[in-house]
């Protein structure tokens, strides 16, 4: 990212800044949830049904929100979600009794969408090579928000009304986005011509080989091309009938359900369930396995988030490294993740465990980037919200199954989630290389 411009650098810094906020608010609440519930003379099975809701709301509304904003543009609807989301933990904070939560919840299932739509506005900005370094910043802010926001939620709860006060907090902190939002210099910078994005290499190439007033013509047609990119739509069609948006909004989504992407969806599939199958039990199994006290635990899970954190700001290096070669980084970190997983299920050393999670967190962080990037390298048709949003639908479904197949895997044995995710992850691995190698096959026929 070396080539940015001091006004892109900027933007990029204030974007990264809502995404800290986003997950610092979100982690003031999400701790102490269940807590709030049984305190309102919620069950196990009511606590369960509110995360439910949660998450099949979410299951379904990535990919429409996504869709959305590659047809309204990216900006109004994020200051849509963090509007409603906002009014959402509002009403959480003034919720006395069950159904007012669930209530609240239903808002939020469906609107908070700000880490994909941030994800889908920083695609836009930077190039396919600067693609992983940007999304490994963001990802390494909000994780730090993320763990410091709990220590602050933490001390407020003891407070009389505590959850009520970290429900009003987190509202004013979406509100806050939300201006922020506001204010960011998005459509007037990229309609700027001396700072064009993806261009430069591209207006250099028509300066070689072209007439001047061929090239101020492509020149012009790119940056509108941009324009058009970074805001989700063409100018025009912000304007456009409810109706039309919503058939717009399933003409992008049945594009990306017909799109042959199946191969990238399904190894997210499985990457995601592995992954969460190793969280899912991992306070329970370290527990009963190692004998290990609850506090020892949660530092050596808040160690892990840290980790992961910093990973995320390492992607830029690591992608540099592999010369964007994000195919191979993303096999690498598969592998290394399996191996993880294979060593934690059968390890007797606390020690060891420290070593795994250390790998752990690391490996999944940049995985999860390569993901993502790999989708998007995939698109032909522009389509980034839809797309990072039906990723995230996928994932919402492995986080559903994880649970379920976690508590059966679990009765049997309590290392039995961490082997079923080592089985999953090899598995996604076996397929990236097939489809690599189908690839490079099809590619030397078509050069013979």
């Amino acid at each position: 990212m070396d080539g940015l411009g001091l006004g892109r650098r900027e933007l990029l810094s204030r974007l990264y800044v809502v995404g800290f906020l986003d997950l610092f608010g979100v982690s003031l609440i999400v701790p102490l949830l269940n807590r709030h519930i049984k305190c309102l003379g919620g069950s196990s099975t009511t606590t369960g049904l509110v995360g439910s809701v949660y998450g099949i709301l979410q299951l379904f509304s990535g990919t429409v929100i996504g869709s959305w904003s590659d047809v309204v543009g990216r900006q109004r609807v994020l200051l849509v979600c963090l509007i409603l989301s906002g009014l959402s933990y509002g009403l959480l904070g003034i919720s006395s009794s069950i159904f007012l939560l669930i209530l609240a919840r239903i808002p939020m299932g469906i609107f908070k969408q700000t880490q994909s739509i941030l994800k889908a506005i920083l695609s836009d900005l930077v190039s396919d090579q600067d693609r992983t370094q940007v999304l490994g910043m963001l990802n390494g802010m909000s994780r730090m928000g993320f763990i410091l926001g709990p220590v602050l939620g933490g001390y407020l709860v003891e407070l009389d009304g505590g959850f009520y006060i970290n429900s009003f907090i987190c509202s004013f902190i979406f509100f806050l986005n939300a201006g922020a939002v506001w204010c960011l210099p998005y459509k007037e910078w990229l309609h700027s011509q001396e700072t064009s994005l993806h261009s430069t290499a591209e207006v250099k190439e028509n300066e070689e080989n072209c007439t001047p007033l061929l090239n101020q013509k492509k020149r012009n047609r790119t940056v509108g091309y941009l324009v058009m990119k970074a805001n989700g739509t063409r100018k025009s069609k912000t304007s456009q009938s409810l109706w039309s948006q919503c058939l717009s909004v399933g003409q992008k989504i049945q594009g990306v359900v017909c799109s042959n992407l199946w191969d990238v969806f399904l190894v997210r599939f499985l990457m995601s369930l592995a992954v969460l199958l190793y969280y899912n039990n991992f306070f329970l199994a370290v527990e009963e396995r190692f004998g290990v006290s609850p506090r020892l635990i949660g530092y050596l899970i808040s160690y892990g988030g840290m980790i992961g954190a910093l990973s995320g700001f390492t992607t830029g290096y690591i992608t540099r490294l592999y010369n964007n070669n994000i195919h191979l980084m993303k096999l690498h970190s598969s592998i290394l993740t399996f191996s993880v997983l294979l060593l934690y299920s059968i390890t007797t050393s606390i020690w060891v465990v420290v070593f795994c999670t250390t790998v752990f967190n690391f490996s999944t962080t940049i995985g999860s980037m390569c993901t993502t990037a790999m989708e998007l390298s995939r698109d032909e048709s522009q389509a980034r919200g839809t797309l990072i949003g039906a990723g995230q639908s996928v994932t919402a479904v492995s986080r559903i199954l994880a649970s379920i197949l976690s508590g059966i895997v679990q009765e049997f044995n309590v290392c039995g989630p961490p082997k079923l995710g080592a089985a999953l992850a090899l598995l996604a691995i076996f397929i990236m290389i097939i489809v690599q190698a189908e690839l490079r096959q099809n590619t030397k026929i078509k050069l013979n």
